[in-house]
């Protein structure tokens, strides 16, 4: 019986590390794609054969919280999370979506959205009226947003700025509860940069 139930933990913590980990959302920053209380699977196997692409949802690492996973203690929360035995820290792991890849700029004029100076069609974001100066998103680096302008604490601050590809986790791809919002469609068809614009060009200041 023992022999069974560390197979089984071994096995859960091999899917969760490896594979797939489920998340829970607590706070209103990707409103409303995300609900606070919503349940998501993140896979974590594509971004071992390619980079994330423009509009995926995906959970990564704050820079900077390392040294909250340094250490017995860390170690030991990762491991127990591994297992599903202890919630992700809402602190360290975020999940927001790539609107700027490496070597891009973005920049947000009166809430749009402008990429590489074409304006980025974005029907699943709340509007806002700010302005935000351009960013050089830097190589190996990506540029993430909350679809709730307002409400979202992303790469447009200085606090949080671009995120290294290395603090990846993986693509949340299903939202697994509550029932009545569960679905694989988490992309929502994501337009490129520069169709149905919003106008030509970035106006000039």
């Amino acid at each position: 019986m023992c022999g069974l139930v560390v197979v089984a933990l071994l096995l859960a913590f091999v899917i969760k590390t490896f594979l797939v980990q489920a998340f829970y959302i607590p706070s209103g920053s990707m409103i409303p794609s995300l609900q606070i209380g919503d349940r998501v699977l993140v896979e974590k196997l594509s971004y071992r054969m390619r980079e994330p692409e423009r509009g995926e949802i995906i959970v990564f690492q704050r820079p900077g919280s390392e040294a909250a996973r340094a250490g017995v203690r860390g170690q030991l929360r990762s491991f127990l999370e591994g297992l599903g035995l202890a919630q992700p820290d809402a602190d360290i792991d975020l999940i927001k979506r790539v609107i700027g890849l490496p070597g891009e700029t973005v920049r947000v004029r009166k809430g749009v959205v402008f990429v590489d100076g074409k304006p980025l069609p974005e029907e699943y974001a709340q509007p806002e009226t700010r302005s935000f100066p351009r960013t050089k998103v830097p190589a190996g680096e990506l540029f993430m947003m909350g679809d709730n302008r307002m409400n979202s604490q992303d790469s447009r601050f200085p606090e949080l700025g671009t995120i290294p590809l290395r603090n990846v986790v993986g693509r949340s791809f299903v939202i697994l509860w509550p029932l009545g919002r569960a679905t694989t469609d988490m992309d929502r068809d994501y337009p490129g940069v520069g169709e149905r614009q919003v106008s030509r060009d970035e106006p000039r200041d």
